[in-house]
């Protein structure tokens, strides 16, 4: 028995969707000829920018220490210390968007704070990518029925479906950094989230009935 003619096609789509997430780092810093005194200013700022980001429970849904720096400063010569200096940087993930603008200028006016982000993005997991995935197999799936109407056949059915790294999302942007000012202003920050390109591609594989027509 002569084996089932198959045709194999490439089927795309892609789509943009609203950001979940926006992800920024906030960084508070001290400086000083004397240790302790560097590492006394530096825990209490950090407890304070704790403390600012308290006031938005509902809004924030993850926030981590993600770096804690604290080294001498060196003269140019020799190993003589000439001050100390010392970070804590804090990565803040918030799903409220609507308060993001007035979160950050909160923090960004606190002293020796720098703030950078947001960048936007889609939940890890996120299912956003099903509906592009369903149209891209679609999408397959009608250039093989177009293919095998060319021949004068008609698509029999699936043989293999494979997916070519469906779901993915465009990465996200950074859209701001600042540090803080020097005034105590009420500034209020516009943001205009940044959609994220979620495509799919998938390579089917179809059993067609014998062609009527060849050339």
């Amino acid at each position: 028995m002569a084996e089932q003619p198959t045709v194999v096609v490439r089927g795309e789509a892609s789509r943009e969707v609203p950001p979940e997430q926006a992800v920024f780092s906030v960084t508070v810093s001290a400086r000083d000829k004397d240790q302790a005194t560097t590492l006394a200013r530096l825990t209490e700022r950090a407890a304070g920018l704790r403390q600012a980001l308290d006031g938005f429970p509902e809004a924030i849904e993850q926030r981590v220490t993600s770096g804690l720096v604290v080294y001498p400063e060196l003269r140019r010569s020799g190993e003589r210390v000439s001050a100390y200096s010392g970070s804590v940087t804090t990565t803040v993930t918030v799903t409220d968007f609507t308060v993001l603008g007035e979160l950050l200028m909160r923090l960004a006016r606190r002293e020796q704070t720098a703030v950078s982000g947001p960048w936007w993005r889609l939940r890890p997991g996120s299912t956003a990518g099903a509906e592009v995935r369903r149209l891209a197999v679609a999408d397959a799936l009608a250039r093989a029925a177009e293919y095998a109407d060319a021949v004068g056949a008609r698509v029999d059915r699936l043989v293999e479906l494979a997916d070519e790294g469906a779901g993915s999302a465009q990465p996200a942007m950074r859209m701001v950094a600042f540090s803080a000012p020097g005034g105590g202003g009420a500034e209020h920050l516009e943001l205009d989230p940044q959609p994220q390109t979620v495509a799919a591609s998938v390579v089917v594989r179809v059993a067609i009935t014998e062609p009527a027509k060849l050339g």
